[in-house]
């Protein structure tokens, strides 16, 4: 299965308004509850006003769309980073899993993927 890197770094906050959030950005992902309104977004595109805020984040997706009733993919990507402590930060669209690691561990956790045979374009 290839893998595919995101060319930017990230990073991941809270807000206390979604008028906040530039929703003509090529690259976001919003989600909100009754408790929160978070946003992946771009470093350089991340709000004034965050009311928390994560940065040094990098991320890879699974390359092409993935079937609904595909199994065991993120599964298989986050239990092979556990095994070298690399915690993950997971998303879903309707197509494909992104999957974002602290940037000083991105490096490890591309090489531990490749060893268990996933392709990327590192």
């Amino acid at each position: 299965m290839k893998l595919k890197i995101l060319p930017f770094d990230l990073t991941v906050c809270k807000l206390s308004a979604i008028d906040e959030i530039n929703i003509k950005s090529d690259f976001f992902f919003i989600g909100k509850t009754e408790n929160e309104l978070s946003l992946v977004c771009k470093k350089e595109e991340t709000p004034l006003q965050t009311t928390e805020r994560e940065d040094g984040w990098r991320g890879f997706f699974v390359d092409g769309k993935l079937d609904f009733s595909l199994i065991g993919i993120l599964s298989d990507i986050s239990s092979i980073l556990a095994k070298e402590k690399i915690s993950i930060f997971a998303l879903s669209t309707y197509n494909t899993d992104y999957i974002l690691v602290k940037k000083e561990q991105f490096d490890s956790a591309v090489c531990a993927l490749e060893k268990n045979g996933y392709e990327t374009d590192y």
